[in-house]
């Protein structure tokens, strides 16, 4: 069964189990009841909702989620929300950074 996403059941517990902080800025997750800001969302690295797979799926904060929008990758880690806080190719997972490597 999938969610409301359509990521399958098996998928969002490996992913789960995988980013269990921010794959972005390392925030630990909050309830969204505490913060929705540092609640865990689901990213689409690229941003195409089709592609549905281990490697383009992940978990981030809200706030970095609402920050990268539908921006590329690579043109949202040079922005000003990144700069402040210090994320950048170095500092973020590794499934980012495979991301950033295949060319995102």
């Amino acid at each position: 069964m999938a969610n409301n996403w359509n990521i399958p059941a098996l998928l969002e517990k490996e992913i789960r189990e995988r980013d269990r902080k921010c794959v972005y800025c390392s925030t630990e997750f909050t309830p969204a009841k505490v913060s929705k800001k540092t609640a865990a969302s689901w990213e689409h690295i690229i941003n195409d909702a089709k592609i549905i797979t281990r490697e383009n799926i992940a978990l981030c904060c809200c706030g970095c989620n609402a920050s990268k929008g539908q921006k590329q990758l690579s043109l949202w880690l040079q922005t000003p929300y990144c700069q402040e806080r210090g994320i950048s190719p170095e500092t973020v997972s590794p499934i980012i950074k495979q991301a950033i490597q295949n060319g995102q």
